[in-house]
């Protein structure tokens, strides 16, 4: 028997928020409190993320890579352009997508992806400071403040208020510094960046004094081991935007390899047993 539809496709795009009600809703977030943006990976995960009540989304590089079955940094810009492009156009939330370093070196290879990524649905993007040269993983300073630049007045020629993130990954590689990450940070929120982030930081007392050093708004990266905190201890912080990166994914597919490792080992299927039904996903989606 055909399932009754709930929602449909036509119905989606009749009734969505315009491009333009999402951004203004996007920015409203930001003026607090501490809100969670969770990283769906798909259009399902999208959706099932919005039953559930959140207010926003992001995309996230690596997951958006692995859905294809690549490594993270091995999209395209047209490919990560396109997926979020789907996840933004499924979903009636703003949708700000991971677009890595902007799919080149230049400051007008990155306000070419911005530009791009405001046109297409998306209502926001993060912008970040690595090379992919193992050598060298991080632009100079200068560099990536100049695409830093760049990215915000693409932005701005936009027409509706885009929220640009801008991360530097200095905690990443060998040698990093609280100082050279603050250094960066701070010449980010100069040159016009919405949003200030840097993944990896080593400790609450980082963050808090990373928070109280900006005057913009701060994006928490959840996902590291030993190095996520909770959404209390971020908030008193002084964390405005909490982002999950590949968590979600990750829980997911631990759930997926753990049923089938125990079908190949055990030749058993408990996992049944805490399995959410079919139906409940679907009405999660709206279906």
């Amino acid at each position: 028997m055909k399932r009754p539809v709930a929602r449909d496709i036509q119905s989606d795009e009749e009734n969505m928020r315009s491009q333009a009600d999402k951004a203004a809703l996007f920015v409203k977030l930001h003026e607090g409190p501490t809100f969670i943006i969770p990283n769906p990976w798909d259009i399902g995960s999208a959706r099932v993320l919005e039953g559930l009540k959140f207010q926003a989304l992001a995309t996230s590089s690596a997951a958006a890579a692995a859905t294809v079955a690549k490594a993270d940094g091995k999209l395209t810009r047209d490919e990560a352009v396109a997926h979020a492009r789907a996840i933004a156009n499924s979903t009636d939330l703003p949708v700000s997508a991971d677009l890595e370093n902007g799919f080149g070196d230049s400051p007008e290879a990155v306000a070419e992806t911005v530009r791009l990524a405001g046109n297409s649905g998306l209502v926001g993007c993060t912008i970040e400071d690595t090379t992919g040269n193992a050598e060298h993983p991080l632009y100079d300073f200068t560099l990536s403040v100049e695409r830093i630049v760049a990215a915000v007045e693409a932005a701005r020629s936009l027409p509706f208020p885009f929220v640009l993130t801008a991360r530097t990954h200095n905690f990443f590689f060998p040698n990093s510094s609280l100082d050279e990450t603050l250094q960066r940070l701070h010449a980010f929120e100069a040159a016009g960046a919405n949003v200030l982030f840097a993944p990896g930081l080593p400790d609450l007392q980082s963050v808090r004094e990373v928070c109280s050093s900006l005057s913009k708004p701060f994006n928490f990266m959840v996902g590291i081991k030993g190095k996520s905190f909770t959404v209390p201890e971020l908030a008193e912080a002084g964390v405005r935007r909490i982002s999950l990166a590949t968590s979600l994914y990750r829980a997911a597919m631990t759930g997926f390899l753990d049923a089938v490792r125990e079908v190949q080992s055990a030749g058993q299927f408990t996992f049944l047993d805490n399995s959410v039904a079919t139906d409940d996903v679907l009405k999660l989606m709206g279906i």
